[in-house]
């Protein structure tokens, strides 16, 4: 990116940010998307990022005497709302991505997502927890948390139905015997399981489970790619202290006709505390 092309207004709110928030809007619609095909959902999210910023960091600003803490970067004709209107004929399907443990993730991007597509309620949303230390498998415990944030948000109808990503039978049943709000849906990754197990088939299906499949990484991104893709995206800026925190990738599907209406991701950084 050419420096003469950065707005001076958002070189000063991005130094001034303690936390970022990306909206990347419709990549259906978003032609200079479709230069490339990404081959991976990494891939992928590192271009949507980059591209957002880049875009944003050239978009002139409207004057303000005043310094958000959270800075939201999108461009306004990228983004896709759902009208009233249709909101009956589609269905809102939301994967979320902890990268870490904090305690309002869920609830903040649930929101955001909320804000950005115009409704009131997802009608799907599967939670991908952060990932277990090296050497250890993921537990109960380690869903407990997030999974009755996700109950909450259920009750307060943000959400109408919640499910997992990648349990295999026994811990999947862990949680269903121990959940109030049940999973409605498993994803399986079918890159390293070319068969969906019996045990987890025959136990989904006792239990209405959905099975679906996915190819999505276990790292969606790590730290260093993170940093990389907002280097690439304002290349004069000095970004090594900002820390992905979550990621959110929906999808919005015509119940009619199955096709993607749009898609697009949402994601949160936070500065790293000096």
């Amino acid at each position: 990116m050419d420096p003469q092309n950065v707005n001076p207004e958002s070189k000063l709110l991005l130094n001034q940010a303690k936390t970022l928030r990306f909206h990347t809007g419709n990549l259906v619609n978003r032609s200079r998307m479709k230069k490339k095909c990404p081959g991976s959902t990494s891939e992928e999210l590192r271009d949507c990022i980059q591209a957002t910023l880049r875009d944003w960091m050239s978009t002139k600003k409207l004057p303000t005497m005043d310094s958000p803490d959270t800075l939201v970067c999108s461009i306004p004709e990228a983004t896709d709302a759902i009208t009233p209107e249709e909101r009956e004929e589609v269905k809102v399907s939301v994967k979320l991505f902890l990268c870490e443990s904090g305690q309002s993730a869920i609830g903040d991007a649930v929101e955001m997502a909320c804000k950005t597509l115009a409704v009131s309620q997802l009608d799907s949303v599967i939670i991908v927890p952060p990932g277990p230390l090296e050497g250890n498998s993921q537990t109960l415990a380690d869903l407990q948390r997030v999974w009755e944030e996700l109950e909450g948000l259920v009750r307060s109808q943000k959400i109408a139905a919640i499910g997992t990503s990648d349990l295999d039978k026994d811990l999947l049943e862990q949680l269903y015997n121990w959940a109030q709000v049940k999973p409605s849906s498993n994803q399986v990754n079918l890159a390293s399981c070319c068969v969906m197990p019996p045990d987890l088939t025959a136990f989904a299906k006792e239990f209405d489970i959905q099975l679906l499949t996915h190819n999505d990484p276990k790292e969606l991104m790590s730290a260093a790619t993170f940093r990389e893709a907002m280097q690439e995206g304002a290349e004069d800026l000095s970004i090594t202290d900002w820390r992905l925190e979550w990621v959110l990738r929906y999808s919005v599907i015509v119940k009619s006709r199955g096709i993607i209406k749009s898609k697009g991701y949402l994601v949160s950084a936070t500065r790293a505390s000096p």
